[in-house]
């Protein structure tokens, strides 16, 4: 939920004859329960995408290529020294991600919002390109509409900017989330480009190197299999409640969490630092690759496997010495499909 909105505004992306084109809006929103809504929805499938990458923007040091250049940063510095106005600082975003439509030929018809609100005593900006769809409606005069509607579930193009944490943290890397893309060249970096950002920490590899420093700590402390599994468990649910909450992971308030609930003669913290671990003390976490610490999954061959890994010696049974799964009782979805095709029951 949001707390406090501030200022939203919605320009709009059209296309004309295979171009781009660009309708701005002259006054921000009214702040309403349709707008409240909005943001509440967006801020949900913001949260629930899985996989978020975290950036900082581009400074005069990084000697960013051209395409990477962008007057965003300066626009958004100058609306909070109130040298221009949000809506004037709205109109610039806009023309400048039309600039990025035009530079890289995309014609992607839809709207630009842009919100600020306050959170916990933050300011946070948020930047979004919301896709739309077209439908059909029934009127009030119950006689057939056609109308377009914005198709949330399909934003991959959106950005929360902490402008509190950039403006009081030089160094930090991750006052800005955005939506990773997936495959080829990803969304997300035409993203970066338009609002002048670099990636900072990336949350995939600091999650792998924290299964990984997990790992070798269990090994370190000698601990038994059950207690290894209670620290993978304790990690994997300190770190996903911190995701959902779209916090970082700090690895002082982890380290004392597991020494509460999974007692150690050293702190996960002290083994960090005695180490030399390339862990951050403060990362953005992915997800699906923190799966990993509960989990065992795998796929190739024509062959897909996963399962919780507390069921490993229990249901599930590895023999290393012959590289075989024996599985004590099937999904019953599965005992289903399996019974049907030998004919059983049928």
């Amino acid at each position: 939920m949001l707390a406090e909105i501030h200022d939203s505004i919605i320009h709009q992306f059209y296309s004309n004859d295979g171009q781009i084109g660009l309708r701005l809006a002259p006054h921000t929103l009214a702040i309403d329960s349709e707008v409240q809504d909005l943001l509440n929805e967006l801020t949900d499938v913001f949260q629930a995408k899985p996989s978020k990458g975290y950036a900082r923007f581009l400074t005069a040091a990084d000697e960013a290529a051209p395409e990477q250049q962008s007057d965003f940063p300066n626009q958004l510095a100058e609306w909070q020294q109130q040298q221009v106005s949000f809506i004037d600082f709205s109109h610039v975003a806009a023309k400048i991600l039309l600039q990025q439509f035009q530079h890289y030929g995309i014609v992607e018809p839809g709207f630009l919002l842009v919100s600020n609100y306050q959170q916990q005593g933050q300011t946070y900006v948020v930047v979004a390109y919301l896709p739309s769809i077209d439908g059909v409606t029934i009127a009030a005069d119950l006689s057939v509409d056609r109308s377009s509607q914005l198709d949330l579930s399909k934003v991959q193009l959106a950005a929360v900017i902490n402008v509190t944490e950039w403006q009081e943290d030089t160094d930090s890397t991750t006052y800005i989330s955005f939506i990773k893309g997936r495959v080829g060249r990803k969304v997300a970096d035409f993203f970066l480009d338009f609002l002048g950002c670099a990636e900072g920490l990336n949350a995939k590899k600091q999650s792998q190197q924290l299964i990984e420093s997990v790992q070798a700590f269990a090994q370190s402390e000698a601990m038994p299999a059950e207690q290894t599994r209670q620290l993978r468990q304790a990690v994997y649910d300190v770190c996903d409640e911190q995701w959902q909450q779209g916090e970082p992971v700090r690895v002082k308030d982890l380290s004392e969490q597991l020494q509460a609930s999974v007692p150690s003669s050293r702190s996960f913290a002290d083994f960090k630092q005695e180490a030399g671990s390339e862990l951050a003390d403060e990362f953005p976490t992915d997800r699906s690759t923190l799966r990993k610490l509960v989990k065992f999954q795998g796929q190739g061959g024509g062959l897909s496997i996963g399962f919780d890994q507390n069921l490993l010696g229990e249901r599930v049974v590895y023999d290393p010495a012959i590289d075989t799964l024996t599985i004590h009782g099937t999904p019953p979805n599965l005992r289903d499909q399996l019974r049907r095709y030998f004919g059983i029951d049928s």
